[in-house]
């Protein structure tokens, strides 16, 4: 099965482990909003549990929280692209895995965006469009000069591949 998702050259280029970091300081905001907004709910409704009810779901929440942490960190070591001769190809997911190949030629424009939080920590996202809407040619987690480089070279040959040189 691994054959079916190995680049032709052998060598992926892996997104930055920021985006893990980011993904998972953004997880613990949200479980910790999650559980504050919970129980200032009950407090106010006046329907607080039993305390041993309250730890065992703390408990489950700890425990979801891990396992979401562990995915993540899978996840992301799962993204990656490879520029080939004629072709980008770009790879991801850990449980659900899918390869994309954009031939240069058929790019028509490369997006990069980072948001406030990619920006704090350093990271972009390239996004490929073709003429295909149903093409999802997006590498999350560039360190920002790589997005750049990768933008540049990507803009270069997709001209010169369009332009049939």
């Amino acid at each position: 099965m691994d054959d079916l998702f190995r680049s032709p050259t052998g060598a992926w280029h892996r997104v930055s482990p920021r985006l893990a970091a980011l993904r998972r300081w953004l997880l613990l905001g949200w479980v910790a909003v999650a559980v504050v907004a919970a129980v200032v709910v009950l407090a106010v409704a006046g329907l607080l549990p039993p305390a041993w009810v309250l730890v065992l779901a703390l408990l489950l929440v700890a425990a979801a929280t891990a396992s979401a942490w562990w995915g993540i960190g899978r996840n992301v070591a799962r993204w990656g692209y490879a520029e080939e001769h004629e072709e980008l190809l770009i790879v991801r997911g850990a449980v659900f895995r899918r390869l994309v190949v954009v031939p240069y030629g058929r790019m028509q424009y490369v997006d990069v965006a980072a948001g406030p939080l990619d920006q704090l920590v350093g990271i972009a996202k390239v996004h490929l469009h073709t003429a295909s809407p149903g093409t999802t040619a997006v590498i999350p987690g560039l360190p920002a000069d790589e997005a750049a480089r990768l933008r540049d070279r990507l803009t270069a040959l997709g001209e010169s591949q369009a332009a049939g040189l």
